[in-house]
């Protein structure tokens, strides 16, 4: 059975991939953005607060690492929260190319319909851009449903944790009363050893009291019947 605190460990792991794949989605969004800026900036403040959240988690993680107990578990969560970390650093870059990339959209979109006005050529554009945009919301719309299958697996690891934890109180109170119970085993033992010594003591006075009265009333006896002997 995994310890309580494995559980912790792989749930903080699946919630920094359900956060990444997030990541991923708003920065496929913002490469793919028609516009305006005021889109984009939406765009970027739930990146902003996807990466806080990854990053919360990450050094969570890395925390989890310092308190483990065994030098190879500390190791391996350790080796695991640097790979987190470089695919963070990753995702990082991958959002400022997309913000270039947006931004240099946007302006020559509007330099096409500040030049051409209502020209054709830059309807078209619009058009292939509300594709691209859908077609990013599918794509978003995918991503959005694995994070809720891994918020589901996170909501069921919880759940295993506080069963997990129920279980060792119980095993602990189990153990309290095996304790208590080999207490007083332990002491009955000592009783009845203490009790079998004080009878084996009681039948050898018994014996030595019957012993010298017999032998005084022998003595007796003698001289009486015998003052001559």
């Amino acid at each position: 059975m995994a310890s309580s605190q494995d559980v912790h460990v792989r749930i903080c792991g699946q919630e920094i991939i359900k956060y990444d794949l997030e990541i991923k989605a708003l920065i496929q969004d913002i490469r793919e953005c028609p516009g305006p800026q005021s889109v984009l900036m939406d765009f970027n403040s739930k990146v902003k607060e996807k990466f806080n959240q990854l990053r919360l988690r990450i050094q969570n993680m890395e925390q989890m690492a310092k308190e483990q107990d065994r030098e190879t578990d500390k190791q391996a969560i350790l080796s695991e929260t640097e790979s987190h970390r470089r695919q963070m650093l990753s995702n990082q870059t991958a959002w400022r190319k997309a913000n270039l990339a947006c931004k240099l959209s946007i302006d020559n979109l509007e330099k096409d319909e500040l030049l051409y006005g209502g020209d054709s050529t830059v309807r078209q554009r619009k058009a292939t851009k509300e594709s691209l945009v859908q077609t990013s919301g599918d794509i978003t719309e995918s991503l959005m449903s694995i994070s809720r299958m891994m918020a589901q697996s996170v909501s069921q690891s919880e759940e295993t944790i506080g069963t997990l934890a129920t279980s060792s109180r119980t095993l602990l109170e189990t153990d309290e009363e095996f304790k208590a119970m080999t207490g007083t085993i332990h002491l009955g033992r000592k009783l009845i050893s203490k009790y079998n010594r004080r009878e084996l003591t009681d039948k050898l006075l018994i014996f030595l009291a019957v012993a010298l009265f017999i032998a005084t009333v022998l003595y007796i006896l003698k001289k009486r019947l015998f003052p001559f002997i």
